[in-house]
């Protein structure tokens, strides 16, 4: 039988010859796309994540509510290296023992606390700010400065650098703020967002509040999908690269589209909502009694905590 495929189907594909060693240029459209994309995927992995059979998973919502705000007030009473360290190894202890992905759970904790504790209280470690012995010097002048103005006096030593007490404080701040994100994402991770509303409701958070926090957590993910569907309707009807002036003109007028189109969608929900008979109060129905597994998880908690303010 004759062969009727083309020839051109029948050779292999020929090898990239472009530059960058063998990168592909990935434009910052297709980059913004992707992480609005992972906001959808980490949304629905957040549910996924809280169904799970695991140690605080079991545990009811105002337990978990209870333990996050006082290991919160703990974290932010200690003032010693060390026992906000102690604190650390307690919640990574339990993440770790609750079946939660651990490595991403890490990442994002260490990430999130490197960019929001230890850059943002690392200027606070020069002796220009923190006085005391300077560990690691950065720049020498010829000799000290002084200046003022309006009965106000500002001194710049002769030696800038780091100093011992500034680095302890940088470092108490970024464990502060490590064990706050660690906590967190610990109790996001295993509980369900509406039992997290329920629990909110039944510990008398204001309505208003509760409205705002559910609304505004459903509608990030919407947008964001409708951002990922509207890139692939645009990019399935082109058949080449498209320049960085396109692509920016097409960000700049998604952006004003999604504006009027959350605007449109707000009024619009918000008479669905008049319409369903909705008030200013929030009623719930059905909350379990707490068993007897809460009530230990939530003793077990109450002494860590102790003991932790007694460290």
């Amino acid at each position: 039988m004759e062969n009727r495929i083309p020839p051109f189907l029948l050779r292999p594909p020929a090898e990239p010859t472009g530059r960058g060693k063998g990168r592909v240029r990935v434009s910052f459209v297709d980059r913004g796309v992707r992480h609005a994309a992972k906001v959808v995927s980490d949304g629905y992995i957040q549910w996924e994540l809280a169904s799970r059979e695991g140690l605080l998973q079991k545990i009811d919502a105002r337990v978990k509510l209870l333990f996050l705000l006082s290991f919160v007030v703990i974290v932010s009473l200690k003032r010693e290296i060390g026992a906000e360290a102690a604190l650390g190894g307690f919640i990574f202890l339990l993440a770790a023992a609750t079946r939660v992905p651990f490595a991403g759970y890490c990442r994002r904790v260490f990430f999130f606390g490197f960019l929001f504790g230890f850059l943002v209280a690392l200027p606070s470690s020069l002796n220009v700010i923190t006085p005391g012995r300077i560990i690691l010097p950065l720049l020498t002048f010829p000799e000290a400065y002084e200046a003022g103005a309006y009965h106000l006096s500002w001194h710049l030593p002769r030696q800038i650098g780091i100093t011992e007490e500034g680095m302890r404080g940088v470092l108490l701040l970024t464990l502060r703020v490590v064990n706050s994100l660690a906590l967190s994402f610990l109790v996001l991770f295993t509980t369900p967002l509406p039992e997290i509303m329920r629990a909110l409701k039944v510990l008398k958070v204001p309505d208003v509040f509760i409205v705002m926090l559910t609304v505004s957590y459903k509608y990030v993910f919407l947008f964001a999908q409708t951002v990922e569907e509207m890139y692939r309707a645009k990019k399935s009807r082109l058949a080449g690269g498209v320049k960085s002036s396109a692509g920016r003109e097409w960000v700049a007028g998604r952006m004003a589209f999604l504006f009027r189109k959350t605007q449109m969608r707000c009024e619009d929900v918000y008479k669905a909502m008049l319409g369903r008979g909705f008030s200013d109060e929030i009623r719930i129905s059905g909350f379990r009694r707490l068993s007897s597994r809460d009530r230990m998880a939530g003793a077990a908690f109450a002494v860590a905590g102790i003991l932790f303010l007694l460290l």
